[in-house]
C-alpha cells in the first residue's frame, strides 16, 4: 500500500504538475497549461486551507483531509481532460485515482473515511472544472508524449516524500493560537 500511495505524495506530485505544464506549454497550448496550472494551484490551495482549518479545529473523524487523495484525483482527472476530446472519461479516471489512493491511505492508518471523501471532493472538482476552463485539445497535442513525460517524472520521483504535513500542522496550530480560536489553547494531542 505504501507503493501506491507514494505516488500521491508531493514529492511526485509537484513534479509532475511542472513537468504537465511545461509539456503543454512546449506544445503550444496555452489555454490548456493556463487552465492546468490554476486548477492544481486552485485545488492544493483549498486542500491546505482546510488543513489550516482543520487540524486545530476539527474533530476526531475529520482533522485533516486527505491532500494525497485530492492531489492523485485533480491530477489523474486533469491528466484525462487534457488528452481526451470526450468529458466522460475524466470523472470515471478521477473517481478510479481517488478510490485507490483512498484505499491506501485507509488501509496504512493514515486517515479516516471523511478525510478521504474531502480529499477526493475537492480533487473532482478540480478535475471536473479542468475541461470547462482548458477547452478541447488542439489536434497536434501528442497525447503519447504527454503520458511519457508524466510517468518518467512519477517514476523518478516515486519513493521521496516532502515533509509538507508536518510544517502545515505546525502553522495551523501557530495561527490557531495567534488567532486564539478552535483547541489551540489546549494541548497538542
Amino acid at each position: 500500500m505504501r507503493f501506491l500511495t507514494d505516488f500521491a505524495d508531493q514529492a511526485v506530485v509537484l513534479p509532475v504538475v511542472l513537468a504537465i505544464a511545461l509539456v503543454l506549454l512546449a506544445q503550444r497550448w496555452w489555454r490548456g497549461a493556463a487552465a492546468w496550472t490554476a486548477t492544481m494551484v486552485a485545488t492544493f490551495a483549498v486542500v491546505l486551507a482546510l488543513k489550516v482549518l482543520l487540524i486545530p479545529c476539527g474533530t476526531a473523524a475529520m482533522h485533516t483531509p486527505s491532500g494525497h487523495v485530492a492531489a492523485a484525483t485533480v491530477v489523474t482527472g486533469g491528466l484525462a481532460a487534457m488528452l481526451r476530446r470526450r468529458r466522460g472519461i475524466v470523472v470515471p479516471v478521477a473517481l478510479l485515482a481517488a478510490a485507490v489512493i483512498g484505499a491506501s491511505r485507509l488501509v496504512l492508518g493514515l486517515h479516516t473515511w471523511p478525510e478521504v471523501v474531502i480529499g477526493a471532493l475537492v480533487g473532482m472538482a478540480g478535475a471536473m472544472a479542468m475541461p470547462r476552463l482548458a477547452g478541447p485539445p488542439p489536434p497536434r497535442i501528442e497525447a503519447r508524449r504527454l503520458v511519457l513525460i508524466t510517468l518518467a517524472v512519477a517514476l523518478v520521483f516515486h519513493g521521496l516524500h516532502l515533509p509538507a504535513e508536518a510544517e502545515i500542522r505546525g502553522t495551523a496550530w501557530r495561527l490557531a493560537n495567534l488567532l486564539d480560536v478552535c483547541r489551540a489553547s489546549q494541548a497538542r494531542l
